[in-house]
C-alpha cells in the first residue's frame, strides 16, 4: 500500500508541475562544464527536484569568471555549478560567495572542499595537465615525441604546438601558474617566452588543442588528459604525454553567489552537487572527482599522471591571477585565436 501510495504521489506531482499548478523556481546558473554536458547535468538534477529550473550561461572559464566579477555590484547569477577552484577562491576574497556546507559534505575528501568554517565552495571534479601527441602528423613532421615541458621549447617544434589563452581557458591557466610554480616567477615568464616562439596560436578553449590535434591538424596540443584519453579511444592516433617536470591542475566547483534571491533552491543544488550520484555524473566527463571510490578507471589515461600532479598553491593561483594574466597577455595575445 506504502509503495502504491508514493507511486500515485509521484504520478500526482509530475502531472502538478507539467500542469505548472507548482510553483517553478527558476535559478540562473554560470558555468564553464563542456556544453555538451549541461542537458545530462540539469535532467540528473530535475530527477530529484523537479521544481527547480536551471538556465544555463555557459562560456569558458575566463569569461565566465570576468562576467561574475564585472557583475559584482548587480549579481545576475544565483550559483556557479561548474568553474575553477582557482576563480572560486577569487571570488571569496571579494565577498562574492554565500557560505553554505551542503548535507553530506562531510564525505568528500577534504581536499575538494574550501577551507573555511562554513566552506564558500565544494569541489566536483579535477582535470590535469597533459600534452596531446599526434604520431602521425609528428612523424610526416620529423618530430620526434617531447617528453619535458623544456623540450616543448626546441626549434624543432616551432610552428607544430597550441596551447590555450589563459585569459579565456581554466586549463590555459593552470599551465601558465603551474609553470611560475615550477620553474619560479622568473623562470616562468622564460620558459614562456621560448615556448611562445614555437606556439602556431592560442585558442580560447582548453579542450581545443587536443581536439585539433586527434584531427590531424597540428601534431602539438597542450590540453587536459580526458579529452585525450577520450580522443584515443574514439581512435585518433594520440599519444598523451606527461611531462617529467609535473602537470598543473585545477578542480572544478561550485559556490552560491552571495545576495541571490533563490536562496533555498540555490542549496538544493549544491546539496545535490556533492551527492555520490552526481559524482557519477561528472566521472563521465573526467576522471578525478570529489567523491571517494566513485571513479573508474579510464581508458588510455596516461600511467602516473596522479602521481606527476604539482602540489598546487590554489591561493598563489587565486591572488596573483590579475597580475598574471595582464603579463601574458601583454607578451604573447598577438597569436591568440579571434574571440
Amino acid at each position: 500500500m506504502k509503495k502504491a501510495a508514493s507511486f500515485y504521489a509521484s504520478l500526482a506531482l509530475s502531472a502538478l508541475v507539467a500542469t505548472g499548478a507548482v510553483a517553478e523556481t527558476e535559478l540562473t546558473v554560470y558555468t564553464a562544464v563542456e556544453a555538451e554536458d549541461l542537458a545530462r547535468y540539469a535532467e540528473t538534477f530535475n530527477e530529484s527536484y523537479p521544481d527547480i529550473k536551471i538556465n544555463w550561461v555557459r562560456d569558458s572559464t575566463g569569461i565566465i569568471t570576468a562576467k561574475l566579477l564585472a557583475e559584482r555590484d548587480n549579481p545576475q547569477a544565483d550559483l556557479v555549478w561548474g568553474l575553477a577552484a582557482t576563480s572560486l577562491l577569487l571570488l571569496k576574497s571579494e565577498g562574492m560567495l554565500e557560505p553554505y556546507a551542503p548535507e553530506g559534505v562531510e564525505k568528500l575528501d577534504s581536499k575538494f572542499v574550501d577551507s573555511g568554517e562554513t566552506p564558500s565552495w565544494v569541489g566536483m571534479d579535477a582535470w590535469v595537465a597533459s600534452v596531446c601527441y599526434n604520431t602521425v602528423e609528428a612523424e610526416k613532421n620529423g618530430l620526434t615525441p617531447p617528453t619535458s615541458w623544456q623540450d616543448l621549447t626546441d626549434p624543432m617544434y616551432e610552428g607544430h604546438v597550441i596551447m590555450p589563452n589563459p585569459n579565456s581557458s581554466g586549463t590555459g591557466f593552470l599551465d601558465v601558474s603551474s609553470w611560475l610554480q615550477l620553474f619560479g616567477e622568473e623562470g616562468g615568464w622564460e620558459y614562456m617566452d621560448a615556448l611562445h616562439n614555437n606556439i602556431a596560436r592560442y585558442t580560447h578553449s582548453g579542450s581545443k588543442p587536443c581536439k585539433l590535434a586527434a584531427a590531424g591538424e597540428i601534431p602539438i596540443g597542450i590540453s587536459f588528459a580526458f579529452r585525450g584519453a577520450k580522443s584515443k579511444a574514439a581512435g585518433a592516433p594520440l599519444e598523451i604525454i606527461v611531462p617529467s617536470e609535473g602537470v598543473g591542475w585545477d578542480m572544478e566547483a561550485s559556490a552560491i553567489v552571495a545576495g541571490t534571491a533563490n536562496l533555498e533552491a540555490a542549496q538544493k543544488v549544491l546539496d545535490f552537487s556533492v551527492t555520490k550520484e552526481a559524482n557519477e555524473m561528472y566521472n563521465s566527463g573526467y576522471a578525478v572527482v570529489a567523491y571517494p571510490g566513485v571513479a573508474k578507471p579510464v581508458e588510455h589515461f596516461p600511467e602516473g599522471l596522479l602521481d606527476a600532479m604539482i602540489d598546487n598553491d590554489f591561493e598563489y593561483a587565486a591572488n596573483n591571477r590579475a597580475a598574471i594574466l595582464k603579463e601574458w597577455q601583454s607578451r604573447y595575445d598577438g597569436k591568440s585565436d579571434p574571440k
